[in-house]
């Protein structure tokens, strides 16, 4: 069995790698990481991955990576990628959202919690201080 992430090199892509590292753990499955894209995939990216891949091989969890190409869909690779027999779950990082942002979720995120073929984990990043 394994785990399914969604990562990009923002506050939300962060927080649902490491939530998907800890989940993998709890689970004793492997990991496997769609992304970046192709947009995405900066050299600051790639540090942010190999630290976070490193954590994961500490952690004696065998990982996966598989970028994104070209033009693909994020949102179609994640779904995709749930209905794959060895997917238990998939984790992906949202945004925190306004009032009126709540009622749109965002075209991703919503489309992955409503379509998806296996369980999804929705992670929110660390908040800082509240003045």
């Amino acid at each position: 069995m394994s785990v399914a992430v969604g990562f990009v090199p923002t506050d939300e892509g962060r927080a649902a790698l490491a939530a998907a590292i800890d989940e993998a753990v709890l689970r004793g499955t492997d990991l496997r990481i769609l992304g970046p894209g192709f947009a995405d995939n900066t050299e600051q990216a790639q540090t942010e991955l190999a630290g976070l891949l490193e954590r994961a091989q500490a952690a004696g969890i065998t990982t996966n990576v598989r970028h994104m190409v070209g033009n693909d869909d994020p949102g179609d690779l994640i779904v995709d990628v749930s209905y794959e027999d060895d997917v238990e779950l998939v984790v992906i990082g949202v945004r925190r959202r306004s009032r009126v942002g709540k009622l749109i979720l965002g075209s991703t995120a919503q489309r992955v919690i409503l379509e998806a073929g296996c369980a999804v984990h929705a992670v929110k990043p660390p908040v800082g201080p509240r003045n």
